[in-house]
């Protein structure tokens, strides 16, 4: 499965930007919103408990901080599809992942819309601002 070009294909669709690394990592600037906008990077890794591919795509919310309200946000998650939270080099982010085995394209733009938009959505919530 050719990641980057799905994520090229839907960022044209929706009117987004996307940036290329290398062949396992892509990023995808999506319109949200309010005439706001998030990242979200899509990372392809190799799981070698299970030994397969992933699909990694995360959008960071906010640096981590006394006062955030933890417990809500795993509250948040039971209305999730594809999504949870995530604490990753001091920042809460949003992320999806999933196997590449027999994944549709149309379920990744799924889980990078919800990334953005739940990102988005839980940025403004816990900061006021839109930050990324």
């Amino acid at each position: 499965m050719d990641l980057s070009a799905i994520i090229k294909k839907f960022a044209e669709q929706i009117g987004g930007q996307y940036t290329e690394y290398d062949n396992a990592q892509s990023i995808i600037i999506v319109p949200v919103s309010g005439e706001r906008f998030q990242t979200v990077l899509g990372i392809i890794t190799q799981n070698d408990l299970y030994n397969r591919k992933l699909i990694s795509l995360t959008s960071k919310v906010c640096p981590i901080k006394p006062g955030i309200d933890y417990k809500m946000l795993l509250e948040q998650t039971v209305f999730f599809n594809y999504c949870r939270f995530a604490i990753k080099e001091s920042y809460l982010q949003v992320e999806a992942v999933a196997s590449l085995t027999n994944i549709s394209e149309e379920t990744i733009r799924e889980m990078i819309q919800e990334v953005a938009n739940l990102a988005d959505q839980f940025e403004l919530k816990l900061t006021g601002s839109d930050i990324y």
